[in-house]
C-alpha cells in the first residue's frame, strides 16, 4: 500500500488514487508492481487487454513523457512494455514501480478536477478531459462545498452536451453518477485541507453511461490562511450607521467652495438643486454664503444631534481632525470623497490606515476615500460630485468604480426605470461592496441590487454577501479585470483551464447571482427585475408586427439556449388563425404579417400571454406606426389629406401597445418584454414613450430583451419560482 508522503508537493497517481478511493470515485481495477515478473501476473490476473505506467514520487505528467502503454493484449507485450517503460526512466524520478490496470473502454472522457483560489478557495471544475482538455476548453467551476442540486445544474452548463447525452450509440452519461463525484470532492478537501490541486484526467464514460476513473493527480502545498482574508475591525457599521449614510434627517458639506468648479460646490450644488428632504449645512474658513447656505468656519458651531452624514471635500491631512469633530456632533456616518490615500502612494496608504483606526475608535461609518458620492431617491438626496440625479425606483447600485455609478445613472434618466440608491465605494477603506449588498437585501425600496467589481480582495466575505441578497431579491454583477492572467492554480489540466473570469462566473452562479459581460446587459438586467414579474418556467413566445426581427430574436434565443421557444400548440394556433390573415406565420415567432386592426395586436397579446404553454412573451415592432405619423406630422402636407387623423390613430396604436403589455402582464402575472430600436433612436416616439410611461423598459433590440429574459428565468429557477 501507497502512503501519502508528508509535505510532498506531487503525489504519485497510485497515492493520488489511493486517497481519492474512499469517496467514491470510480476508479478501474488495478494493480501496484515493484517488478516485470510482478506486472505480467497482475496483467494475466485482470485479463487482457491491459494498461501499464510507470509509477512513482516524482512522476506526475506520465502522458507527456511517453510513460504509458496502451492496449497490451499477452504477456509477451506486457514484458516488452515494462522494459521499454523501464528505458526512460531518470536519475529524477527516484523509486519507481508499474502500475497495472484494465484497459477501460469508452468513447468520451470528462476532467474533474479541484484548484485552490486565492480569492475563492476550493472550486470544482467539470469539463471535457482527454489530452485535448485545454484545447477544447469546455469546463465549468464552482465552490466547494457544494450540494447534489448545485452539482447538477453545472453538468447542464457544460457546453457540449451532446457528449453527455446519448453518443455514437451509446448510453447517455451517468449524471446521478457524475454529480455524486462532483460534490464528493468537498469531502475530500475537507478532510485533506493539505490539497493545493487535483485532476481525475480522463474520467471515461463506458458505453452504458457508467464512468470509470483511470488517472488521478494531486499536488499538495496548500497553506491554511486567515477565513476572512482580509479587512479584520473590532467596529462593524450597524443599520442604523447605513440608514445615517442612505436616509440622513441632515447632512453636512464640509470643505464647501464658492467656486463652481470644485468638489466642495458642486457636492452642495447637486444636494441643494436635487431637493433634499432634509436640512443642509456647510462649511467654509471665508464663512461664505455659498448658493444661499451660510456656511461655518467650525463644526463646533453646528448643532450637535441633528445631523447624520457628513461629506467631507477636505485634504486627506485634516480629515481626521475634522472627523473627531463629527463624532462630537454626533454624526453617525461620512462619506469622503478627498483623494489623497492610497491610491497616492506610500504615505497616503499610511494615511488611510490611521484614517480606518480613527473611524473604528470612534464607531463611526466612513464610505470612500476616493469616491464619488451616494444617492438616495427616497431621501431626494443626491450628495455627490458628478451629475445626474436619477428618477426614483428599485434598482440599487453599489460600484468600486465611481464612473459605472454614473453610467448606470444615465441609463436610468435614459429609460425611466428609476434608482433607488446608489454609491461608489472608493477605496472601500471600511465598507465594500458587500457592506452595501448586506444593507440592500434588507431595505424595502431595493427591488434588485446592481454591482460592479473589479478586484475581489474577500472572496469568502463577498460570496457570503451574494448569498444573502439573493436569497430575497436579485443581484446582477458586471466584474471588470475578465480578461486578466488566471488565478492562482497548480500545474495541472484543471488550473491550466481555469481563468479567473471562469472562477468568478463559477462563484457568482453558485449564489444565485446573475453576471454579465457588459454595462448594457448590467442596465438591462437590473430593468427587467425592478420591472417584470418573475417567469414561472422558460417557455417564451415572440410577438412581431414583422418577420425579421422575429427570426433574429428567435436566432438569440437558441444561440443562448437557456429560454425555449415553444412550439404553438393546436388550440393557440387556432385561436391566433381566427384573428389573423392567412399568411400569418402559423409559427413562433408569431408574425402578424402587416394584418393588425385596432384590436388585433391585442387581443393576440391577452391570448398569448394567457396561454397555459407560454411563460413569458417578446413583443417586436412597437414606434413603427409612430415613426411613420412623425413623417407626417413634419412634412408639408399636414395637417390636410386626412394626415391629422391617421398620425393620431397610428401614434395611439403604439401607445395602446404599450399599456396592453402592462395590463397583460399584470392580469397573467408574466414577463411581457417590448424592444425596438426606436428605444435610442428616437425616444419621444409614441412607442418607446409609452413603455417609459407604463413603468417597463424598453430594450434597444429583441436580442437585449431576450438575454434579459434569460436571466430572470436563471434567478427564478434559483428560488424555485421556475422549473
Amino acid at each position: 500500500m501507497f502512503e501519502p508522503v508528508a509535505n510532498q508537493s506531487t503525489l504519485s497517481e497510485a497515492a493520488s488514487k489511493q486517497l481519492l478511493l474512499p469517496f467514491g470515485v470510480p476508479f478501474a481495477q488495478e494493480t501496484v508492481c515493484s517488478s516485470i515478473a510482478q506486472a505480467i501476473e497482475a496483467a494475466n490476473a485482470i485479463g487482457y487487454p491491459v494498461v501499464i505506467k510507470l509509477s512513482g514520487d516524482h512522476i506526475a505528467h506520465k502522458t507527456e513523457r511517453g510513460l504509458v502503454r496502451l492496449n497490451i493484449t499477452d504477456a509477451t507485450k506486457a514484458d516488452q512494455a515494462c522494459g521499454d517503460l523501464m528505458a526512460l526512466v531518470t536519475e529524477h524520478d527516484g523509486d519507481v514501480s508499474f502500475l497495472v490496470a484494465e484497459m477501460v473502454k469508452g468513447d468520451r472522457e470528462l476532467i474533474i478536477g479541484v484548484i485552490n483560489d486565492p480569492q475563492f478557495g476550493y472550486m470544482v471544475a467539470l469539463g471535457i478531459g482527454g489530452i485535448f482538455a485545454e484545447a477544447i476548453d469546455d469546463v465549468v467551476l464552482r465552490p466547494l462545498p457544494m450540494t447534489f442540486e448545485q452539482a447538477m445544474q453545472m453538468i447542464d452548463e457544460v457546453h457540449h452536451q451532446s457528449i453527455l447525452g446519448a453518443f455514437r450509440g451509446s448510453q447517455p452519461i451517468n449524471r446521478t453518477q457524475l454529480a455524486t463525484v462532483l460534490t464528493s470532492m468537498g469531502q475530500v478537501c475537507a478532510a485533506h485541507p493539505e490539497i493545493e490541486s487535483l485532476d481525475i484526467n480522463p474520467l471515461i464514460a463506458r458505453s452504458d453511461g457508467s464512468l470509470v476513473a483511470v488517472d488521478a493527480l494531486i499536488e499538495n502545498g496548500r497553506t491554511q490562511s486567515d477565513p476572512l482574508n482580509g479587512k479584520s475591525h473590532s467596529f462593524a457599521p450597524s443599520q442604523e450607521h447605513f440608514n445615517a449614510l442612505f436616509n440622513p434627517r441632515a447632512i453636512v458639506v464640509i470643505g464647501a467652495s464658492s467656486h463652481p468648479g470644485k468638489f466642495g460646490f458642486v457636492s452642495l450644488h447637486n444636494a441643494l438643486v436635487n431637493n433634499f428632504a432634509g436640512k443642509v449645512f456647510a462649511t467654509n474658513l471665508q464663512r461664505e454664503n455659498i448658493l444661499g447656505v451660510q456656511t461655518v468656519a467650525d463644526l463646533s458651531e453646528l448643532p450637535p444631534g441633528e445631523i447624520d452624514l457628513a461629506f467631507f471635500c477636505t485634504p486627506a491631512s485634516s480629515n481626521e481632525a475634522l472627523l473627531k469633530q463629527c463624532a462630537q456632533l454626533g454624526i453617525r456616518s461620512a462619506f469622503i470623497a478627498s483623494a489623497g490615500y492610497r491610491e497616492s502612494g506610500e504615505a497616503g496608504e499610511t494615511a488611510e490606515a490611521s484614517l480606518l483606526e480613527l473611524a473604528n475608535s470612534l464607531e463611526m461609518l466612513i464610505a470612500g476615500p476616493n469616491g464619488q458620492g451616494v444617492v438616495s431617491t427616497p431621501s431626494s438626496l443626491c450628495l455627490q460630485i458628478v451629475a445626474p440625479y436619477p428618477p426614483s425606483g428599485g434598482i440599487s447600485v453599489a460600484s468600486q468604480s465611481g464612473n459605472f455609478v454614473s453610467s448606470f445613472l444615465n441609463y436610468s434618466q435614459q429609460s425611466g426605470v428609476g434608482i433607488a440608491r446608489a454609491i461608489s465605494a472608493g477605496n472601500a477603506t471600511q465598507v465594500s461592496v458587500e457592506n452595501f449588498l448586506h444593507y440592500f437585501a434588507g431595505d424595502d425600496e431595493t427591488k434588485v441590487a446592481l454591482t460592479y467589481i473589479e478586484n475581489v480582495g474577500n472572496g469568502e466575505s463577498l460570496l457570503q454577501a451574494m448569498k444573502h441578497i439573493t436569497a430575497v431579491k436579485p443581484l446582477v454583477v458586471l466584474k471588470g479585470g475578465a480578461t486578466a492572467a488566471g488565478s492562482k492554480a497548480a500545474q495541472s489540466h484543471t488550473g491550466a483551464m481555469a481563468s479567473n473570469d471562469r472562477v468568478f462566473l463559477g462563484a457568482t452562479r453558485s449564489a444565485g447571482a446573475i453576471k454579465v459581460s457588459s454595462v448594457e446587459e448590467a442596465f438591462d438586467s437590473a430593468a427587467t427585475f425592478a420591472t417584470q414579474p418573475l417567469p414561472r418556467g422558460n417557455r417564451v413566445a415572440v410577438l412581431t408586427t414583422v418577420g425579421g426581427w422575429g427570426v433574429v430574436t428567435a436566432d438569440a434565443i437558441a444561440r443562448d439556449g437557456v429560454l425555449d421557444l415553444v412550439d404553438l400548440s393546436d388550440d393557440l394556433m387556432s385561436q391566433l388563425s381566427a384573428l389573423l390573415p392567412p399568411r400569418w406565420s402559423r409559427n413562433n415567432p408569431i408574425d402578424c404579417a402587416g394584418g393588425e386592426t385596432r384590436d388585433t395586436v391585442t387581443e393576440i397579446m391577452d391570448i398569448v400571454a394567457g396561454h397555459e404553454s407560454i411563460d413569458a412573451v417578446i413583443f417586436l415592432g412597437i414606434g413603427i406606426q409612430s415613426n411613420q405619423a412623425k413623417m407626417m406630422r413634419a412634412g408639408t402636407y399636414y395637417p390636410d389629406h386626412g394626415l391629422e387623423r391617421i398620425v393620431a390613430y397610428h401614434e395611439k396604436q403604439d401607445e395602446r401597445y404599450a399599456i396592453t403589455a402592462r395590463e397583460v402582464s399584470r392580469k397573467h402575472g408574466k414577463p411581457i418584454l417590448i424592444a425596438t430600436e426606436l428605444a435610442v433612436t428616437d425616444p419621444k416616439n409614441s412607442g418607446p414613450a409609452s413603455v417609459r410611461d407604463s413603468g417597463a423598459y424598453c430594450y434597444p433590440t429583441g436580442a437585449r430583451a431576450a438575454t434579459s429574459l434569460a436571466h430572470l428565468y436563471e434567478y427564478a429557477r434559483y428560488r424555485g419560482i421556475a422549473q
